[in-house]
């Protein structure tokens, strides 16, 4: 059985602990090899609500994309994303990368526009596959985070899963 190596962006601003820890939960129970990267703060873009808490996983499977974008969705569901009463965003996971795919499938473009576009992602991405290759841009990661002039504030903060502490205590 082939597994293909994705990046997923996760990030939430209700409960944010409390519903990062459950989605990582969750993906554990379909995703081989997870790697997290450290935890940011950041303030929403693109929505007025609280701030956020953003982190970047990195994992193998052997679902289809479409498969595996449909249960994160689920996941996200779970955790009351679509709930209508719902207030800010407790549960966003994207799918960044999906091996080195590039294109649109079924509506999801990749690799996700937002990687470029978003501090939150890319510094992220720029700490756990550093020497990874951007698939559209081929530039790595680390490369792209350097030369960013995007003005987003982040602040690393502390963040346990597992009993393993995220972030770097150099980055705290």
């Amino acid at each position: 059985m082939s597994l293909t190596q994705v990046y997923l962006g996760l990030g939430s601003n209700i409960e944010r602990e409390a519903h990062l820890q459950a989605g990582l939960e969750a993906l554990a129970g379909f995703l081989v090899d997870i790697r997290c990267s450290a935890v940011f703060e950041s303030q929403p873009v693109g929505i007025k609500s609280g701030p956020f808490f953003n982190f970047v996983v990195s994992a193998f499977t052997d679902l289809p994309l479409i498969e595996l974008d449909r249960r994160l969705k689920f996941i996200e569901a779970d955790n009351g994303r679509y709930a209508p009463d719902r207030k800010g965003l407790p549960l966003d996971i994207d799918v960044l990368l999906f091996g080195d795919l590039v294109g649109n499938f079924d509506g999801l473009v990749l690799p996700r526009a937002e990687i470029l576009k978003n501090a939150f992602v890319l510094w992220p991405l720029s700490l756990i596959a550093p020497d990874r290759v951007h698939p559209g841009v081929g530039k790595s990661f680390a490369t792209l985070w350097a030369e960013s002039q995007i003005d987003q504030v982040l602040a690393p903060v502390a963040f346990e899963w597992r009993g393993i502490q995220l972030t770097p205590s150099d980055l705290l």
